[in-house]
């Protein structure tokens, strides 16, 4: 078998430095652009582990959540556990992220980054 690491969670973006802002803000890690490419930008947690990379989509659709016939369906989110749920939701709410309008649960938080993508806050 050979060696196999997950590296990096991509999501795609017709803005790219604009949702690369957005984590580089809510996660608090640094954002870096491989040889200077406009279009890819890539953020790793300080202590090392799987980052988040933000793609050009040119012809990005945003997904609905909750999922619905016809409409596009999310392809994956992201769950951050957070010490303080409270504390995470203003935070995401100060970097801009728009709380969903379903809430499937009630000690988790769905929000919507800029261009729709969903991610969970929870307290483990």
């Amino acid at each position: 078998m050979p060696n196999l690491r997950l590296r990096s969670v991509v999501l795609d973006a017709p803005d790219v430095r604009a949702l690369a802002d957005f984590y580089q803000r809510l996660l608090g890690w640094p954002a870096t652009s491989d040889d200077d490419d406009p279009t890819w930008f890539r953020m790793e947690p300080p202590g090392g582990g799987t980052g988040l990379a933000v793609q050009e989509e040119r012809e990005f659709v945003p997904p609905v959540w909750p999922g619905e016939g016809g409409a596009q369906q999310m392809q994956l989110h992201l769950d951050l556990q957070v010490d303080d749920l409270a504390a995470a939701c203003a935070h995401a709410e100060q970097c801009c992220a728009r709380l969903a309008e379903f809430q499937p649960q009630d000690d988790v938080r769905v929000y919507l980054d800029p261009v729709g993508h969903p991610f969970c806050l929870f307290v483990d």
